[in-house]
C-alpha cells in the first residue's frame, strides 16, 4: 500500500504535545452508536445516579420526576486548612528501626515506627457541598420514563409523561462557563410547577436573594485537630419562560412556566495548598452572572464543542448485539451470560468520560472518587492514595489520547515535591523529596494510618514516573525541562536514603512495606526492607532521571553516581514455587489472595519484565498472578486486566473484564467488587480507579508500546473476532487506527508526529511501502529497553516453560506529520 499524502480521518481531532487539534479525512470509520447509559427507572441509590462534571464542579443526577435530587461537589472543598503531618522524631529512630529489621525483629521495628514516625494526623476528607432538591407539584403517575447519560455530549437527560404533559430535564457541567446548568421543559404551556431548596449533611446557612436565587454557604469540617477553613458558597439562579417566581426564606417556587433554567455556581476560598484567602462569594457571583447573561443554548453549544475536542479523539467498535437496546443495569446483570461486546466499549468510553469530567487543567487531580462524593467523610476520606489508586486514575490518560487531563496531576506532584523536601530532611535527614502512601489537597507528605499501611516512602517515586511517561508519548523537551527538577529531587532522596542490607550487601529501602500486604512468615508485621516493588520503583526513578538528564544534557556527575547505585540494587528474585518474590526473602504464600499485587509493578505499569528480554521473570510474574486469583476488589480487577494484557493473554484479560462488569450489589443487598448500576467501580464502596484501570487495560489489549516496539493487537481475546479502534497513542509521538477481522489485523494507519523509526510488532505478517524486517535494537530513543539484572532463582525452582505466539517485527522510517498505511500480508 502506498503512503498517504493527505491526513487520514482516524485522527479526527489529533492531539500531540501542545493540545491543538487538526481535522482530517476519513479512513478507518468506527461507529460510536449507543454510547449512552440509560435506565427506565429513577435512581434510588447514589450509585444509581448519573455523574456530570467539568473537572471542578460535579453533580450526581437522580432523575426523580417527583422529588429530584442533584447532589453537588466542588473539587477544593476539603476539611481542615493548610497543615503538615511530619514527625521529626523519626530521624533519631531511623537507625534503630533499620537495625531491628535487619536483625529480623520485625514486630519490634513496627512498634517503634508506630511510636516515632506517625503524627496522628492522617489527612483531611473530601466533602460534599450539598444537594439541590426540586419538588415537582402534582401526584399523577408517570409513564414513558427514561433517563440517560450521553457520553458523546456529556449531558444527562430525563424524560417522562405526567398528567398528559411531556417533561424533559437536561443537566450539564460546563468547563468553558464553570457552572452546572439544569433546563426543565414541558410541552404544554404553563405546565411547569416546582419548588427548589438546598441542604447538606453538615452545618450550613441557606437564604434566598429576591425571588430568583438560592444561596447556600458554610465552612468545611474540623478533622483530627485541624480546624476547618474552606469557606464555600453555592448560588442557584432560576430563569423561567413565562410563569411566576416566589420565595420564602429557604425556598424558591416556580408556577405556570413553560421552561425553567437553573444556573448553579459554586466556589470556595481555596487559592492553593498554602492559601485560603480567596473570596468565594466574588467567584461564585462572577461565574453566575456571566452564565445567566450568556443563556442556556450558547452554554450548551460551547460545552459540547469543548468536551468533544477530547472525547472524539478515540473510537472503539467491538461489535453490537441486541443487548444494546436494554437498560444499562440489565446489561450488567446479563453480561457474563450473553454476548454484549458493546458494553465493553461503553465501559471503556465511560472511563474516558470520567477522566475528562474530573481532571481538567487548572483544577485538582481526580481523587479516590473523582469529584463525586455525597458525604462529609467518605470512604478512605476520598483523598489521594498514592500507593496505586491515584496513579491508576491516570493510566488511560496517554494511551487513550487525553494527555491534557494530566495537568492537575503534574501540578500536584510539583507541589508534593515542595512539601516533601521538608519531610525528607526532617524525618530522614535526606536531600530531595519524599511522599508516603497518602496525601490530600494540603499536600501532606508524612506517613499516615500507622506503620502496617503507611510506612512506605515510595509515593513520590511512583508519581514521578508518570511525569516521564507523559514525555515519552509526546517528546516535548520544554515539558521535560519543566518537570526534570521533580524527577531529580526524587532520585536525590534515594541516593541518600538507600542503606546496605547485611546479607547480600544490596542497597535497599528500609523501613518500608509491600503496600498493604504482610508476608506469611513467623511474624505479623508488614514492615521490612528491600521489597520487590521498592526495588523496581527505585530502578525506574534512577534510570528515568538519567535518561532525562541525558536528553537535557545536564548533571553528568549525578548520572555517574546514580549508575553506580544502580549496580547495587537487588535483582528481582524467583522463589521456591516459581513465583516472583514479593519480598527480599522467599516469604510468599501461594494461598495469598491479597488485592494488591505490588511486586508486579515491574510488569505493569512499568516495563521491566518482558517475554522477550527476560522470559524467566515473565513466567514468574504469571505464576504470581495466577496464584493471587481473579476475584478481588474492583480496582484490583482493573489492575489485573492490564497485567494479563502485558502477559499477552487476551482471553484471561477478558475474563477479568467480565468479572469487573458483574453487579456489585448482590440480591441480598450486600456489595462486592464489580460494577454499580451507574457503571461506577465498586471496591466496594465506590472507587473511581477501577473505572480508569479497566479503560487502560482494554487499550493495552489492543496496543502496547513499552517493550521496544509498537505491538499491534498484543492481547486480543478470541471473542473479539472483528473490530476497529482509532486514536490510540503510542510512545514516540505515534497515533494509530487498527481494523481487524478473524482476530487478525487487516489495516493499520499510523500518524507520526515526531518522525523517526517506527518498529512494529505483530503476530501476523504485514506489508506496506517502506516496511522492512526489523534489525538490531530500535534506533528510536523513545524505545530504549531497561537493562535489568539477571533474576535470582531460589530453591532450584523449575519454570513452567513459556509458550508465545510467533511474532513478526518491522521497521518503518517515518517523517513528522506523515501518515502511513499497513495491511496484513496474506501471501
Amino acid at each position: 500500500m502506498n503512503k498517504q499524502i493527505t491526513l487520514l480521518s482516524i485522527f479526527s481531532l489529533l492531539y500531540l504535545s501542545c493540545g491543538t487539534s487538526e481535522k482530517v479525512d476519513q479512513s478507518i470509520e468506527v461507529s460510536d452508536d449507543h454510547l449512552r447509559l440509560w435506565y427506565d427507572e429513577p435512581a434510588e441509590q447514589w450509585v444509581e445516579a448519573l455523574p456530570v462534571g467539568n473537572g471542578r464542579l460535579g453533580a450526581m443526577v437522580f432523575g426523580d420526576p417527583n422529588k429530584e435530587t442533584i447532589q453537588l461537589n466542588e473539587n477544593t472543598l476539603y476539611a481542615g486548612r493548610p497543615y503538615r503531618n511530619d514527625k521529626p522524631e523519626a530521624k533519631e529512630a531511623l537507625s534503630e528501626a533499620r537495625k531491628l529489621i535487619f536483625e529480623g525483629k520485625y514486630d519490634e521495628a513496627q512498634e517503634l515506627i508506630n511510636q516515632k514516625f506517625f503524627s496522628g494526623v492522617y489527612g483531611m476528607p473530601y466533602q460534599t457541598l450539598g444537594n439541590l432538591r426540586l419538588n415537582f407539584y402534582g401526584e399523577e403517575p408517570t409513564s414513558g420514563y427514561s433517563r440517560e447519560l450521553d457520553l458523546e455530549k456529556a449531558i444527562v437527560t430525563t424524560r417522562y409523561e405526567k398528567g398528559g404533559v411531556n417533561y424533559e430535564t437536561k443537566v450539564l457541567s460546563s468547563f468553558p462557563d464553570q457552572v452546572i446548568v439544569v433546563q426543565i421543559t414541558a410541552d404544554k404551556a404553563g405546565a411547569l410547577e416546582f419548588s427548589a431548596t438546598m441542604d447538606r449533611p453538615g452545618q450550613f446557612d441557606l437564604r434566598t436573594n429576591g425571588n430568583e436565587e438560592l444561596i447556600l454557604t458554610g465552612i468545611s469540617s474540623d478533622h483530627e485537630g485541624i480546624k476547618g477553613g474552606v469557606e464555600f458558597e453555592s448560588r442557584v439562579r432560576i430563569v423561567t419562560e413565562n410563569g411566576k417566581m416566589s420565595a420564602t426564606d429557604d425556598n424558591l417556587a416556580v408556577t405556570g412556566a413553560d421552561k425553567a433554567t437553573l444556573y448553579i455556581s459554586m466556589a470556595t476560598n481555596f487559592e492553593n495548598y498554602q492559601d485560603i484567602s480567596g473570596d468565594e462569594t466574588e467567584k461564585a457571583s462572577a461565574f453566575l452572572e456571566k452564565a445567566t447573561n450568556k443563556g442556556f443554548d450558547a452554554i450548551l453549544n460551547d460545552h459540547v464543542a469543548d468536551y468533544q475536542q477530547y472525547f472524539k479523539r478515540v473510537s472503539l467498535d467491538l461489535g453490537e448485539t441486541d443487548a444494546v437496546d436494554k437498560p444499562t443495569d440489565d446489561r450488567i446483570v446479563e453480561f457474563s451470560q450473553g454476548n454484549d461486546p458493546q458494553l465493553v466499549t461503553l465501559y471503556f468510553q465511560f472511563g474516558r468520560y470520567l477522566l475528562i469530567s474530573s481532571s481538567r487543567p487548572g483544577g485538582q487531580p481526580a481523587n479516590l472518587q473523582g469529584i463525586w462524593a455525597d458525604q462529609l467523610k467518605p470512604a478512605w476520606d476520598s483523598k489521594y492514595t498514592i500507593n496505586i489508586n491515584t496513579e491508576m486514575n491516570y493510566w488511560p490518560s496517554e494511551i487513550t489520547n487525553l494527555t491534557e487531563m494530566n495537568e492537575p496531576l503534574v501540578q500536584m506532584v510539583s507541589e508534593l515535591a515542595e512539601t516533601g523536601r521538608q519531610t525528607a530532611r526532617d524525618m530522614y535527614g535526606s536531600n530531595g523529596w519524599v511522599a508516603h502512601h497518602n496525601t490530600d489537597i494540603w499536600r501532606i507528605t508524612g506517613p499516615v494510618d500507622g506503620a502496617f499501611w503507611g510506612q512506605w516512602p515510595m509515593g513520590g517515586a511512583w508519581l514521578s514516573q508518570h511525569l516521564f511517561d507523559k514525555y515519552e508519548y509526546a517528546g516535548d523537551i520544554a515539558y521535560l525541562e519543566s518537570v526534570y527538577p521533580i524527577l531529580k529531587g526524587a532520585a536525590e532522596f534515594y541516593l541518600d536514603f538507600l542503606v546496605e542490607e547485611p546479607d547480600n550487601g544490596w542497597l535497599v529501602v528500609a523501613p518500608s512495606v509491600s503496600p498493604e500486604n504482610a508476608p506469611y512468615s513467623d511474624h505479623g508485621a508488614s514492615v521490612s526492607a528491600g521489597t520487590t516493588m521498592d526495588n523496581q520503583l527505585v530502578f525506574d526513578v534512577f534510570t528515568k532521571t538519567v535518561r532525562a538528564a541525558e536528553v537535557l544534557g545536564v548533571d553528568a556527575e549525578m548520572r555517574q553516581k546514580i549508575n553506580e547505585k544502580l549496580e547495587q540494587l537487588p535483582p528481582m528474585q524467583i522463589g521456591s514455587w516459581g513465583q516472583l518474590q514479593e519480598w527480599m526473602y522467599d516469604w510468599d504464600n501461594p494461598e495469598d489472595k491479597h488485592r494488591h499485587v505490588s511486586h508486579l509493578y515491574g510488569l505493569f505499569p512499568s516495563n521491566q519484565i518482558s517475554p522477550y528480554r527476560n522470559p524467566e521473570l515473565f513466567e514468574a510474574a504469571r505464576t504470581s498472578l495466577v496464584a493471587r486469583g481473579d476475584e478481588s476488589t474492583g480496582w484490583s480487577m482493573g489492575w489485573k486486566v492490564n497485567l494479563w494484557a502485558r502477559l499477552l493473554d487476551g482471553n484471561r484479560a477478558l475474563k477479568l473484564i467480565t468479572d469487573q462488569l458483574s453487579p456489585a450489589i448482590l440480591p441480598d443487598g450486600k456489595h462486592k467488587g464489580g460494577t454499580y448500576p451507574n457503571l461506577f467501580d465498586a471496591h466496594p464502596p465506590f472507587q473511581i480507579d477501577g473505572n480508569f484501570g479497566c479503560s487502560s487495560g482494554i487499550a493495552e489489549m489492543l496496543l502496547q508500546s513499552h517493550d521496544g516496539a509498537i505491538h499491534i493487537l498484543p492481547a486480543l481475546p478470541d471473542a473479539w473476532q472483528e473490530g476497529k479502534v482509532s486514536g490510540l497513542r503510542a510512545r514516540g509521538g505515534f497515533e494509530l487506527a487498527i481494523e481487524w477481522k478473524k482476530n487478525q489485523p487487516k489495516k493499520i494507519v499510523i500518524k507520526s508526529a515526531l518522525g523517526g523509526n517506527c518498529r512494529i510488532r505483530s503476530h501476523y505478517p504485514l506489508s506496506g511501502d517502506g516496511l522492512s524486517e526489523a534489525e538490531g535494537e530500535n534506533a528510536n530513543p523513545f524505545y530504549q529497553e531497561p537493562n535489568i539484572k539477571k533474576p535470582l532463582i531460589a530453591g532450584g525452582a523449575e519454570l513452567n516453560g513459556l509458550s508465545l505466539k510467533k511474532i513478526y517485527e518491522y521497521d518503518l522510517a517515518t517523517s513528522s506529520g506523515e501518515v502511513y498505511e499497513i495491511v496484513q500480508d496474506e501471501k
